[in-house]
């Protein structure tokens, strides 16, 4: 059977690179199976997906403190993933585990660092350090380029729907109970922005030691 060398195979580069909607369909099929081969085994890891000792989910007030947290786009100059590098242990403390996040929905881990990490900020301050910081930063650090957010003092949480939002995050395994759902959003009543995201700050990085 003869063969002709001048007939292009046809599942070439040429005809990959000069069709925009091949091109687009493998990069896709690429990308998915690398996600999948990289993604998918971090869900059958324990060290991934079980909490560490200790850990607890979040109360009412520190999770309306985290809301305020995301919606004042915080995340957006401050991390909350310490490396396992030696500077950066040194500085923060121990680096950040997988396990500490797994009641985090959405999980805070980033790599932006105009400001300093938060992970482990925890207990690190007083709680007026923090109200001062949050009213005016420059109070407490001259040099910081940080925005002021004096409306946390006078704005009150949401008591209404912290209970649908503690539900639905059991409905995806936090575990919170009948009572605590019942009794959130009385908990949080007359309490100010301000004391929730203090509250929030406060307890970050502090279930491992």
């Amino acid at each position: 059977m003869s063969h002709d060398p001048q007939k292009a195979p046809t599942f070439s580069h040429e005809k990959i690179e000069t069709s925009n909607f091949l091109m687009i369909v493998l990069i896709l099929l690429v990308v998915a199976v690398g996600g999948i081969v990289e993604i998918v085994p971090l869900f059958f890891q324990r060290s991934t997906t079980e909490p560490v000792p200790g850990l607890k989910p979040y109360t009412a007030l520190q999770l309306a403190g985290r809301d305020i947290y995301t919606r004042e786009g915080c995340y957006n100059c401050h991390s909350q993933m310490i490396r396992t590098l030696q500077a950066e242990t040194l500085r923060y403390g121990h680096y950040s585990m997988a396990g500490e996040f797994v009641y985090d929905h959405p999980f805070q881990w980033g790599s932006k660092r105009t400001g300093p990490d938060l992970h482990r900020v925890g207990g690190k301050y007083s709680d007026e350090w923090h109200r001062l910081h949050l009213n005016n930063p420059r109070d407490l650090v001259p040099e910081s380029n940080m925005p002021a957010y004096p409306w946390l003092l006078t704005t009150k949480v949401d008591d209404a729907s912290i209970g649908d939002h503690m539900k639905g995050l059991r409905r995806v395994g936090v575990p919170y109970t009948d009572d605590e759902i019942g009794k959130a959003g009385e908990s949080i009543r007359g309490k100010t922005e301000l004391d929730a995201l203090v509250a929030y700050l406060q307890v970050l990085g502090t279930s491992v030691k």
